[in-house]
């Protein structure tokens, strides 16, 4: 049992800078499995609230920057309001510079607070000895741990100067010994000018470029053998099924015949790259990345840390859209935008791979993902005139390196893995139902006529209306392109293939991307970004017809 029991508080708030530990911390006192844990900024885009027992609630604070107007920020703050205990989350690495910002949020505040002081693992030497000078300076408690792997007697420690928190002393200020000044992680090739930032693109090539290229091969492995061998099988026994039902299952976007195409494309995808994201997160590779670019970011209106949510919209646009809420309110704007356009989807990947594979182009992707890259920050860059004049603000210091916990890389994959299976994959099988619904009524081909202009200035078959419809809905929608086993991609040429899947993509955000920008940041931001990237994506379409030729 815990001592001070009866002054436990019912709500406790675990407030810090980002990168302090706090969803670490949370997940290890709550056992929470729907918590994050990760070594990158921004984790937490939204309180999270978990219990410790009856009564009793802890709550993760996204968090903070001083002098700074995001979304995030805000929401700490008003969420800290709403708490009767505070435990300040400080890096024991950087306390001298953490802890007095800290302080001042809460000593306006009738609120009672304790101190945990975290990567405790980094500076061992030094580490009791700043518990007990802020021990005695402050009056509170003060407890030194590693968030990340907390045993049982640690979680105990810490509940305990939870329950015994008290109010600060009127006068009390953190003043750190002169030789205990924060202390910065050794520096990497990545903090070089100019060389640290073409080392970082290279970084980043590499975080989504190796996953991708084994997924390829792993799923043009399989095609030839689900095509020749699985597929056959199953139609020939499905044939005698009378309709509407064979058509649903073998037709042309048949849940069988098309909808395998989303899960031996698409899974190997998404499955990869959670994988070595999860890695680039959790080591810290991924915050020196974003460091390195800022820079080159500022060019497009936005500024390093504007690049975490944008990559993080190579998983899904969704969770990106949510994390953009960490950046500051001059440059949320273009950073949802360069999302919509230019972060391709884990199962826009997919698609895109298993077209230009099907039709015999893989070379193509590679290409296909550049100009994403190019165009985005273009149409980024010409529709958000104003450059980042972002409040200044105060940041972390330079995340730490760190191998990887394993535990922690796993939940994140499961994750991912758990929405493929139990989210995408059913919806996408339903897009599968009522593309054969449409076709069977004649909406398909009044859709692909009413489309027809915009497909002959294009130079394209009126036919591929029905992939750009499709993904509009998701962006794996392009995959009821392989209909009739890919007939209809191998009557294209190569520059239609690839003006086809770029138009597709970029066209418009799918509508659960859109739906959220438009819950996040109002309708009418949603449909001037929705009608600005159609212009961009029309016209940049049309040049590109140009140049690849008829």
């Amino acid at each position: 049992m815990l001592n001070g029991a009866m002054s436990q508080p019912s709500s406790m708030a675990l407030i810090g800078f980002e990168s302090s530990g706090k969803s670490a911390l949370f997940r290890s006192l709550t056992g929470d499995s729907s918590s994050e844990v990760a070594n990158f900024r921004g984790s937490t885009v939204m309180a999270r609230r978990g219990s410790l027992a009856p009564n009793r609630q802890i709550v993760d604070l996204p968090g903070i920057r001083l002098q700074d107007d995001s979304v995030t920020t805000r929401l700490a703050l008003e969420e800290l309001n709403q708490a009767d205990m505070a435990l300040l989350v400080v890096r024991a690495t950087h306390s001298a510079s953490e802890l007095p910002h800290l302080l001042e949020l809460v000593r306006a505040r009738p609120i009672r607070v304790a101190l945990l002081l975290t990567f405790a693992d980094k500076v061992p030497s030094r580490v009791q000895t700043l518990v007990q000078t802020y021990k005695e300076q402050l009056g509170i408690p003060v407890y030194a741990a590693d968030a990340r792997f907390l045993d049982s007697a640690s979680r105990e420690q810490i509940l305990e100067s939870a329950a015994n928190a008290s109010t600060l002393r009127r006068q009390a200020a953190a003043r750190s010994p002169m030789e205990f000044m924060d202390m910065e992680p050794p520096t990497t090739w990545l903090e070089i000018p100019v060389w640290g930032r073409l080392f970082a693109i290279l970084l980043l090539l590499s975080l989504f470029a190796f996953p991708v290229f084994l997924a390829y091969h792993l799923s043009s492995w399989l095609q030839p053998i689900v095509d020749g061998v699985l597929v056959p099988f199953v139609v020939d026994r499905l044939s005698t099924w009378p309709e509407p039902m064979a058509s649903l299952l073998i037709g042309d976007y048949g849940v069988i015949t098309l909808g395998w195409y989303s899960f031996l494309w698409a899974f190997p995808v998404v499955l990869l790259l959670s994988v070595t994201i999860a890695i680039g997160e959790e080591s810290g590779i991924k915050d020196r990345i974003t460091d390195s670019l800022d820079p080159w970011m500022r060019v497009v209106g936005l500024s390093g840390r504007d690049l975490v949510p944008v990559l993080s919209g190579f998983g899904c646009n969704v969770v990106a859209v949510h994390q953009s809420r960490a950046c500051s309110a001059c440059s949320r704007k273009s950073c949802v935008s360069l999302i919509a356009f230019g972060s391709a989807c884990s199962y826009q990947i997919g698609a895109s791979l298993s077209l230009f594979s099907s039709a015999g182009h893989p070379v193509l992707f590679l290409p296909y993902l550049l100009l994403l890259t190019i165009v985005g920050a273009i149409h980024t860059r010409v529709w958000n005139r104003r450059p980042y004049q972002g409040l200044h603000s105060i940041q972390p210091g330079t995340t730490f390196l760190q191998v990887p916990a394993l535990k922690a890389v796993l939940w994140r994959v499961r994750n991912v893995l758990k929405q493929f299976l139990l989210q995408a994959m059913p919806i996408f099988l339903l897009l599968c139902i009522v593309s054969t619904i449409l076709q069977e009524t004649g909406v398909i081909g009044f859709l692909t006529e009413l489309c027809a202009p915009l497909m002959q200035l294009l130079h394209l078959p009126a036919e591929a209306a029905g992939g750009i419809l499709f993904s509009i809905l998701r962006k794996d929608g392009l995959l009821v392109l392989n209909q009739d086993n890919g007939a209809f991609l191998s009557g294209l040429h190569a520059g239609q293939l690839f003006v086809l899947v770029y138009l597709a993509s970029t066209l418009t955000a799918c509508l659960v991307t859109l739906w959220t920008i438009r819950k996040e940041m109002g309708l009418a931001f949603a449909a001037s970004m929705a009608s600005k990237q159609a212009a961009t994506s029309v016209i940049s379409a049309v040049v590109l017809m140009l140049l690849v030729g008829r």
